[in-house]
């Protein structure tokens, strides 16, 4: 089907009517940008041609310079992110009135209107134009995603039934006023736009609807801004914790475990956040060991598999500056797709004065830039959703008790998954939301529920983004007003000319202070939600004390509690590499920032910070043999050159033998720290807590791992200052020597395996770079890049002054 799809697109490329215009034919509009550049590879064009993988060879381009970078390398393998297109253009011809498309020498659509409906009419034209494929292949998923319905086979046609159709059109009486009716007309014209371009191109595809829009914007939210929802599966170790270690030491490596109030996590904004503290759990059920269905199993890693995340972000204030002014570096890290899975627009007229990017089928530019002000975002892991313990009543699986009554459960037929054979995706429902499957609660069968705070409310955050395309936003002030609309868990970064600013957004419940949101809730009605944290108790900074805001989806602000699926917020954290980059410098220019970046993102964090701690714990112990000695003594030097994952030979393998090692070695490691306490339970922790997150062929890397694990037990096993100390030591049970045996051991095997495979010589060996070089998903695309742990989509701005404010 996908084949099929692109080809279609690949034959309307040749329809496409373009007319050469001369430069500024279009009046720019008023720009306050000192430096304006951005990149999103592998380019602009979905259906082939020079703009296919023009920004690709760019991109690539940057990540063997690592910290090497100038000016010169950032005007030549960044592109221009001007308002209003420059340079040679070619006017697009549609059958719109009052609209003027022009494609710029990178393919960028600039759209200017009369109206903000013609702006929007040209949106939807571009959006068809430049990602029809993708806009088909998420019509089922989004609403699946929407009603927070079951998985299905996504290469499989899914029909969606009148109840869903009726479910996704009722988020848009949530648009009330006359800033909700002037939305409404904009997703009318964006889909009026969007369904003439296919009528013109003879794609064939089904028209574009309201409820498409609805369906886009939660695959975008859904993907990477939920967190939480897995209680179940993390309560059921618990119970498995306390079976091998008895209730109370059980509980306690529990809490070790999720890291929810790690004191030495790095976080974002200043201050301290009392988000998530419960003081009791008198509101918890915990299910019986072994009883959790496999259903309920399934969903929990269906979530956390659909789950992503994305960005990073370095923002550097006036004071850090040279030049007086804010730098921003910063966007989002969501994979590498052809076609991509943003698409680069510019909007002029009715209103609109912005340039970014946007998701295809959701109107709005999400990330981008102003006049005078930039955003961009990273996924926050705020708890949005919880799972609910429902007992059983009147002698069957479909009645549950709620408030003291014996309630029937719902029936929600989402709609046919075409086969064949054809079956019905179909699932139960209470007040809470859909029924996952079923467990047992000291023997008597229960339910699961899932209830997501921002279900049926995927539209109502598009009231942000058109605030931000239509220049509405003066200041940081205003800035996190707007950004309060977004009720997905985001961290949003701002700068001006004068400010920067963070504001971590999300429909955030206020739990019972007897539920600890780490478990499921008891579902009876006695321990609802109490509303919705306002926005002055959300994570957030003005122009903070330390001149800058750094993000790589580490924790928002001390003290707010981690979500139930998210138990990686602990003493290492992949953002400590940009924090150290931008530490290096007093004050930082636009090639500082970008080199700070670009040396993080292609360093190993386990080299970095995790080879530094073997050496502490092994000083003084005897190597089991000359090889196992040279082996650390071969990652030391890697560390000392801040651990690099490149092959600047090209010969498809990563330079450093120092990579080989810490691939083979790490694993084993991890496993050894923590096998002593833990034993057959290891598996388990792995499947809710995966060991690593190492470099791959979709970029993103070390955002979750046992890394903290193994850094705050060996400092503490050392007697190092450890602030938070876990309840028990793991490496040795707390015995030095033991714990440098088993890591000598797990070194060895390393070794072993590698010499099994590479020879004798670990000065040879060498990870390969081939493997992880990235590719872009979809199979559509052949090229590859070098691997680089980068935002995907890239700004690099500076404004040099401002509207009047």
């Amino acid at each position: 089907m996908a084949g099929k799809a692109a080809g279609l697109f690949i034959c309307a490329l040749a329809v496409t009517l373009l007319v050469a215009v001369a430069p500024g034919a279009a009046r720019a509009p008023a720009d306050h940008a000192s430096i304006a550049l951005n990149i999103l590879p592998p380019g602009e064009s979905g259906t082939g041609g020079k703009h296919q993988t023009d920004q690709m060879k760019l991109y690539d381009a940057l990540t063997p310079k690592r910290g090497n970078v100038t000016q010169k390398t950032l005007r030549s393998l960044f592109k221009p992110e001007t308002l209003g297109a420059v340079g040679k253009t070619k006017r697009e011809a549609t059958p719109r009135a009052g609209l003027k498309i022009l494609r710029d020498s990178w393919g960028v659509a600039h759209v200017y209107g009369k109206t903000a409906s013609n702006v929007m009419w040209g949106a939807g034209w571009v959006a068809a134009e430049d990602r029809g494929l993708i806009l088909q292949l998420i019509r089922g998923p989004g609403r699946i995603a929407a009603l927070d319905g079951p998985a299905y086979d996504q290469s499989r046609e899914f029909v969606p039934s009148s109840q869903t159709e009726a479910e996704l059109a009722r988020e848009y009486t949530l648009l009330r006023g006359p800033n909700g009716k002037q939305l409404l007309k904009e997703v009318d014209a964006y889909t009026a736009g969007l369904n003439a371009y296919v009528k013109a191109s003879g794609a064939g595809f089904p028209p574009w609807k309201r409820n498409d829009t609805v369906a886009a914007a939660a695959v975008l939210a859904g993907q990477y801004g939920v967190g939480g929802g897995d209680e179940t599966r993390r309560a059921e170790l618990l119970g498995e914790l306390e079976v091998s270690l008895g209730a109370t030491e059980g509980r306690r490596v529990w809490d070790d475990l999720r890291e929810q109030q790690d004191p030495e996590t790095p976080v974002t904004a200043p201050g301290t956040s009392n988000y998530g503290h419960n003081t009791s759990e008198l509101g918890n059920v915990i299910p019986d060991v072994g009883s959790v269905g496999l259903s309920v199993e399934r969903a929990g890693a269906a979530a956390e598999a659909w789950q992503q995340s994305m960005s990073n972000a370095l923002v550097v204030s006036r004071q850090r500056s040279t030049s007086g002014h804010p730098i921003y570096v910063a966007g989002p890290q969501v994979g590498y797709f052809y076609p991509a899975f943003f698409l680069e627009i510019d909007l002029h007229g009715g209103g609109f004065n912005a340039r970014g990017v946007s998701f295809p089928g959701v109107p709005w530019i999400v990330i981008g830039r102003g006049p005078d002000y930039a955003w961009s975002a990273t996924t926050s892991h705020s708890d949005i959703v919880d799972q609910y313990v429902e007992t059983l009543c009147g002698g069957d699986d479909a009645h549950y008790l709620y408030t003291g009554m014996c309630t029937a459960m719902g029936s929600f037929d989402a709609g046919v998954v075409k086969g064949p054979p054809d079956h019905v995706l179909s699932f139960r429902t209470t007040v809470h939301g859909p029924v996952l499957g079923y467990a047992t609660v000291q023997g008597h069968k229960v339910a699961i529920s899932t209830k997501r705070s921002t279900r049926g409310r995927e539209i109502l955050s598009a009231l942000a983004f058109d605030g931000l395309d239509k220049a509405r936003v003066h200041g940081p002030k205003d800035f996190i007003l707007t950004m309060s609309k977004v009720e997905f868990g985001f961290n949003w970064t701002y700068a001006d000319d004068r400010d920067i600013a963070y504001y971590s957004s999300g429909r955030l419940p206020i739990r019972p202070a007897s539920v600890d949101l780490g478990l499921p809730t008891n579902g009876n009605g006695d321990f609802e939600w109490q509303g919705f944290v306002p926005l002055e108790g959300h994570a957030q900074a003005i122009d903070p004390p330390g001149g800058v805001l750094v993000n790589w989806n580490n924790k928002p602000q001390r003290g707010y509690a981690s979500a139930d699926d998210h138990w990686s917020y602990g003493s290492l954290q992949r953002v400590q590499m940009l924090s150290r980059g931008l530490a290096a410098k007093k004050k930082h220019t636009p090639v500082s920032v970008v080199a700070a970046m670009n040396r993080a993102a292609t360093e190993d964090f386990r080299g970095v910070r995790i080879v530094p701690d073997l050496t502490a714990v092994l000083a003084g112990s005897t190597a089991p043999s000359a090889r196992d000695a040279q082996l650390l003594a071969l990652l030391q030097a890697w560390s000392g050159k801040d651990a690099p994952r490149l092959d600047l030979n090209g010969d498809g393998k990563i330079d450093d033998p120092g990579a080989a090692i810490m691939d083979a070695a790490w694993t084993r490691i991890a496993r050894a720290v923590m096998l002593p306490v833990l034993g057959a339970l290891v598996p388990k922790l792995e499947k809710l807590q995966p060991l690593d997150d190492p470099a791959n062929a979709q970029g993103s890397a070390y955002d979750s791992g046992w890394y903290g694990y193994v850094d705050k037990d060996l400092r503490a096993l050392l007697g190092k200052p450890v602030s938070g100390r876990f309840g028990r030591q793991y490496c040795g049970a707390g015995v030095l020597a033991a714990c440098q045996a088993s890591i000598w051991a797990a070194i060895d095997a390393a070794g072993s395996s590698l010499a099994a495979t590479q020879g004798p010589d670990p000065a040879q060996w060498h990870s390969s770079a081939t493997a992880e070089r990235i590719h872009f998903s979809g199979g559509l695309l052949p090229a590859t890049m070098r691997w680089t742990n980068r935002p995907t989509f890239q700004q690099v701005i500076s404004f040099a002054s401002h509207r009047k404010r």
